[in-house]
């Protein structure tokens, strides 16, 4: 029999074992599930400690009338479970249901004709769960009220949804597309601020697209913190509901035009050189960028206060339609911004939410209210510069449609949100600070990972009818055609690291997989917008089984597409519901790993435990090499026979290689805007922070030098051939 601690851990979603990912069988420690509950509320130091646990866990479960949300799939039964007390000697229960739409729908049933799920006991008093059936409901987010005629009633969200996602009509017209990943901020152009922005997000659209590409894909566009311009990892956002502002091409906001105190501050000489020092730089120099921008963006409100709002002009209007649509979310979101702003002005000790005040801790408390209505111009700031960007990025995927794309633009979903930043402030009971989530050990980061951000309590995300889960979702489909979902395995389980402990001590925490992707399936079929799974590393079988399902994406890179005696698969073997690509930005860039050089930069960084582990790196590179050269042979895009030497990096090496994913099964192919033009460093070091410039790098030349570039044109164009299923070497 498992200790009480370990059958607490079950009942929370504990992982007490795994397979790691050489699938050999790891247990967990009881010392890593005690601090596990420990993050999520739960005292469990002994056995003595975990009963009493238990027994308060099953109270819960017995003495809630109804459940907080049920999920049901369309055409499938709706069972409704209701926990009935047996001494109230109940009769009847009566249901109402008030559609989306506010439409009503009522009836009643004997509670002895309903079917029994289960009996219990709690504390001397006896339970029945009975299932009360609802007739068909249609698709959308209904609430319904059961009440028993002894007077306990409650009330639950009751969800119907599609059984699969949306997909691209060209797609299901039996088109394969390709396209262009890009990190938006490392853009450069002659005209940008020193930061890629949504001005050059269009014209990346506007030169790509004739050329045949149908997709743009693009690093995370949370929210940041623009109190903190100095925290730029977009995988650490401050929430992931909106967008972050540093990518507003301010002389595009239309109340520039109107501004002429702003028009003339930009004509200064002075301005102008140090717009003109911050293209020039090597990596975006995220804080001198930041103050040009802000120091414009807040003389266009203060313009657009006079203007607009005080005239009641449409595009007043227009602005108080998305203050309305997206609600307490953004008001809260803004506030934070705002009172982020004024805390650091005070000192370095005011650092995020968790150093704040304890008056200001809390979102609800009068403290912040006061200081949001004292404030008001200052909240409402940034919520004019969510709706700059909002307006940016929806009217690049206008651009994108109005030039042919097939798709557009595909957004990318961050695992989690930053411990100290709007998202976790914004709702508390959610996030659990006594813990973070990152990865066990694998292949590219021996040590595991701890990524620094809270998990959420899957058990309090139920509870709060997964609205966190539907709000991040819609906001995010608002603008854009598809969504990667970084690390989809985060909709089935999560790897947790308690506070103090090792990244390699953590286990998995589930969540419920079958409720959340059934609830992706609404949205992206109400938002038009295809849903791709980053499927890298460890994939448990029921996340396969339920990607296979709803159609899902899967997330395929040549690099690990591989069999098991190392030879590489042949591009009719690439999975077709799939999106193909070379690399991602968590990997080095195709020039890099043909020259090895990643290997190199990891030894520096101190990031393989051993000089064994290391040497094994290296090794398992060459015979990559020529693994890849072997595949690129055989499908005919390439001349080499065994026993030569291997053939330097070259622009003809990437033709061949994008030209290879090209040709795959796959419905989707991308290719990184680096690879385009043979850069070597990468994005991002898995397992650094400061040791390394992530996310600040941009791209050795501009949008047009890339676009007029004979080697870009003649890679592009085999990528075209080759999706057309035509060998683009004849």
């Amino acid at each position: 029999m498992d200790s009480p601690i370990r059958q607490l851990a079950q009942l929370y979603g504990i992982a007490d074992s795994y397979l790691d990912y050489r699938a050999r069988p790891k247990e967990v420690s009881l010392e890593s599930q005690v601090a596990i509950l420990a993050a999520l509320g739960v005292a469990a130091a002994d056995d003595t400690a975990a009963g009493d646990a238990i027994h308060e866990y099953e109270t819960r479960r017995w003495t809630g009338f109804v459940p907080p949300v049920v999920v049901v799939g369309e055409g499938q039964p709706i069972s409704v479970p209701i926990a009935v007390p047996v001494e109230l000697a109940a009769k009847k229960v009566d249901w109402n249901v008030t559609l989306e739409n506010g439409e009503p729908r009522s009836g009643s049933a004997p509670l002895s004709k309903l079917k029994p799920i289960e009996q219990g006991e709690v504390d001397q008093r006896s339970y029945r769960r009975l299932a009360v059936s609802l007739p068909n409901l249609p698709l959308g987010y209904h609430t319904a009220t059961f009440a028993l005629d002894t007077g306990l009633q409650g009330t639950l969200r009751v969800v119907i949804t599609p059984t699969q996602f949306f997909d691209a009509p060209a797609i299901a017209a039996g088109k394969r597309l390709w396209g262009i990943a890009v990190q938006l901020y490392s853009l450069r152009a002659d005209d940008n601020w020193g930061v890629g922005d949504f001005r050059d997000l269009s014209n990346l659209i506007r030169l790509s697209a004739p050329l045949g590409c149908g997709i743009i894909g693009l690093n995370p566009l949370h929210a940041l913190m623009p109190a903190n311009p100095a925290h730029i990892s977009p995988y650490s956002p401050s929430n992931r509901q909106f967008l972050n502002v540093l990518y507003i091409s301010v002389e595009d906001v239309p109340d520039f035009a109107e501004c002429e105190p702003a028009r003339k501050r930009v004509a200064e000489p002075k301005f102008q050189a140090n717009l003109k020092t911050l293209r020039a730089t090597r990596n975006v120099d995220y804080v001198p960028v930041a103050a040009a921008k802000f120091e414009i963006l807040s003389l266009l409100y203060a313009n657009f206060r006079t203007r607009h709002l005080a005239q009641k002009t449409p595009r007043g209007a227009a602005f108080r339609q998305f203050q309305e649509i997206l609600g307490e979310p953004l008001r809260l979101h803004a506030i934070y911004d705002a009172l982020d702003g004024h805390l650091r002005l005070q000192g370095p000790q005011y650092w995020g939410w968790p150093s704040w005040p304890e008056e200001y801790r809390d979102p609800t408390s009068s403290a912040v209210e006061r200081f949001a209505r004292e404030r008001a111009e200052d909240v409402e700031y940034f919520q004019y510069l969510q709706w700059l960007a909002a307006e940016q990025l929806s009217a690049a995927q206008s651009v994108a449609r109005d030039k042919g794309m097939a798709i557009g633009i595909y957004g990318d979903v961050a695992v989690g949100a930053n411990p100290a930043g709007s998202e976790t402030w914004s709702n508390r009971h959610l996030y659990l600070q006594g813990a973070s989530v990152g990865a066990p050990p694998d292949a590219l980061a021996l040590k595991g990972q701890d990524w620094g951000i809270p998990p959420q309590d899957p058990n309090e995300l139920r509870s709060q009818q997964y609205q966190p889960f539907v709000g991040l979702v819609r906001n995010m489909m608002r603008y854009v055609a598809a969504l990667r979902f970084d690390h989809v395995m985060t909709l089935y389980r999560l790897w947790w690291v308690p506070r103090g402990l090792l990244s390699k001590d953590g286990t998995y925490v589930h969540y419920p997989l079958a409720d959340l992707i059934a609830i992706l399936a609404l949205e992206s079929q109400r938002n038009h917008c295809i849903v791709i799974g980053e499927d890298l590393g460890t994939v448990p079988e029921a996340m396969t089984e339920a990607m296979e399902q709803y159609h899902t994406y899967h997330y395929k890179v040549l690099m690990f597409e591989q069999h098991p005696d190392g030879a590489f698969k042949r591009p009719d073997e690439y999975v077709k519901h799939a999106m193909a690509v070379v690399t991602t930005h968590d990997l080095p860039t195709l020039r890099g790993w043909w020259d090895g050089s990643d290997v190199t930069l990891r030894a520096k960084l101190d990031l393989y435990p051993t000089d064994e582990l290391r040497q094994q790196a290296h090794d398992a590179r060459v015979r990559d090499r020529v693994g890849l050269l072997r595949a690129l042979v055989a499908a005919g895009l390439w001349h080499w026979r065994e026993g030569e030497p291997l053939p330097t990096y070259s622009a003809a090496l990437s033709r061949a290689v994008h030209a290879f994913i090209g040709l795959s099964s796959s419905n989707i192919a991308l290719v990184q805007i680096e690879d385009l033009i043979g850069m070597s460093d990468p994005v991002n070091v898995p397992g650094t922070d400061t040791e390394h410039a992530n996310w600040q790098r941009k791209v050795t030349a501009s949008l047009t030098d890339i676009f007029s570039s004979a080697e870009t044109k003649d890679i592009l164009a085999a990528m075209e051939s080759a999706r057309k299923g035509v060998n683009p070497n004849g």
